[in-house]
């Protein structure tokens, strides 16, 4: 039997996760009460059980029986039952921003605002998630891309290193990104903009794309960007970094960062190690 625990920060998307997992042939329960979890575990397994894929949600809900889980992962290592846990992120300021949408209250916030809740839930889940097999950053995910990483780890069961990647490309007249962790100026590349039939189409565009990368120049920075981000990631999944941002920003974002954003894209995709997606902020200006 396969046991998974999704757990996480509410408002990270743990409900969509359990739901995408029933799509998937899993057997999901929702906030079970921590001292049953290991009794239904064991009822899963027992001979003659139909039950083989089964996902338990944990969370701030269990209250005070969350400082249980620690004796029931005990328990499961001792009884020979495998485990997962996945757990599911979000940045504190996403967290707000989707309970100030829905204009739900934060189990821990009471009257209180909903950082004070957020904080005290991450301080309540520390254990959980220092223990997780998979970390999963909903900050900037859709919910085709959350499905799509479920899939790669849970289903596909490839190497995951806790590390979700945007490849962002931006127009510097229209200002930096906030959340951009590394920024890449493309403006030194020929501008498609002042070329006849090319100023109204985008890097999505093969007339553009083609244009673009038919400099040796546009190769030699990607194959050095390529080169510098192996380096890179991995000493940022050590220091625990799970969201990583890179900003390709040209003049208006509309040709040169777009279309370098896509081959970037196109080549970490081939890495199965971590989930990466594309987004292209001001292409429709």
């Amino acid at each position: 039997m396969k046991l998974v625990i999704v757990t996480g920060m509410s408002g990270a998307g743990k409900s969509t996760a359990l739901k995408m997992l029933e799509d998937m042939g899993y057997f999901c329960v929702d906030n079970l009460p921590i001292a049953l979890l290991y009794k239904f575990a064991e009822l899963a397994c027992a001979p003659g059980s139909d039950i083989n894929q089964v996902a338990v949600g944990v969370d701030i809900r269990n209250g005070r029986s969350l400082g249980e889980m620690a004796s029931v992962l005990e328990l499961f290592k001792k009884a020979g039952i495998p485990y997962e846990i996945l757990f599911l992120d979000a940045s504190d300021a996403i967290l707000v921003k989707r309970y100030k949408e829905t204009r739900r209250r934060h189990p821990l916030a009471a009257a209180g605002r909903v950082e004070e809740g957020i904080n005290k839930e991450r301080e309540k889940l520390k254990f959980l998630k220092s223990h997780a097999n998979y970390i999963i950053d909903t900050s900037q995910l859709l919910t085709r891309e959350l499905k799509a990483a479920l899939e790669k780890v849970i289903v596909e069961e490839k190497r995951f290193d806790n590390l979700m990647i945007t490849v962002l490309s931006f127009g510097f007249k229209y200002g930096i990104p906030n959340d951009c962790d590394l920024v890449f100026d493309v403006r030194f590349l020929p501008n498609p903009y002042y070329v006849d039939g090319l100023k109204y189409k985008t890097g999505n565009d093969k007339e553009v794309q083609d244009f673009v990368m038919g400099y040796e120049l546009s190769h030699t920075f990607l194959d050095k960007l390529l080169d510098m981000l192996d380096f890179l990631i991995p000493n940022y999944i050590l220091e625990g970094k799970t969201q990583l941002v890179i900003g390709i920003g040209c003049t208006g974002g509309k040709h040169r960062s777009v279309t370098l954003a896509n081959k970037l894209f196109e080549k970490m995709s081939e890495r199965t190690e971590y989930g990466v997606r594309l987004e292209h902020r001001d292409v429709s200006r």
